[in-house]
C-alpha cells in the first residue's frame, strides 16, 4: 500500500544559490535633502515644488511646497501652501497645510487652514484657524446597480 522508497526533496544546485546571494538586497530610497534659503538671503518671487524647503532668510512671494521648515530667523511675506509646515519664524500671509506646527518662536499674521494644528507655548498667532475636512474615503460598493429604464 505504501511505497518505502527513498524520495528526497529536490536539491538546489550551487549555481542557483550563488545567483540568489549575488542579488543585492532592495535598499530603501534615500531621502532627498531640503533646499535651503540661508540667513541673510532675500528671495523675491514665488517658490514651488514638491520637495522640502528650509527657509532661514526672507522670502517675499508665495510658497507652494511639500514640506516647509521656517527657521527662527526666517521670514515669509506671502501665502504658504504645504503638506507639512513647521514654523519657528515669522509668516505674514495666509497658510494652508495638512499639518501645521507652530513652535514657541513662531509669529503668524494671517489665517491658517489645516487638518492638524499644534502650537507651543510662546507662539503668536493673529488670524483665524479654519479646519479642513479630511479627504473623503471612497464608499464601499453595495453590489446593487441602479435600475435602468428603457424607452421605446
Amino acid at each position: 500500500m505504501f511505497d518505502k522508497s527513498n524520495k528526497t526533496s529536490p536539491q538546489r544546485r550551487p549555481e542557483e544559490d550563488q545567483a540568489l546571494r549575488a542579488q543585492p538586497p532592495q535598499a530603501a530610497p534615500k531621502p532627498k535633502p531640503a533646499s535651503l534659503i540661508g540667513p541673510g538671503l532675500c528671495v523675491q518671487g514665488d517658490i514651488a515644488g514638491e520637495a522640502e524647503v528650509q527657509i532661514d532668510g526672507l522670502v517675499r512671494g508665495d510658497i507652494r511646497v511639500g514640506k516647509l521648515s521656517l527657521g527662527p530667523q526666517g521670514r515669509i511675506e506671502g501665502s504658504v501652501v504645504a503638506v507639512i509646515a513647521e514654523i519657528r519664524g515669522h509668516v505674514k500671509g495666509p497658510m494652508k497645510a495638512r499639518q501645521v506646527r507652530l513652535y514657541g518662536t513662531a509669529h503668524i499674521e494671517g489665517d491658517i487652514a489645516h487638518e492638524q494644528l499644534a502650537m507651543e507655548t510662546g507662539a503668536v498667532f493673529e488670524g483665524r484657524s479654519v479646519r479642513l475636512a479630511k479627504p473623503a474615503q471612497a464608499e464601499p460598493q453595495t453590489g446593487t446597480a441602479p435600475a435602468a429604464s428603457t424607452a421605446a
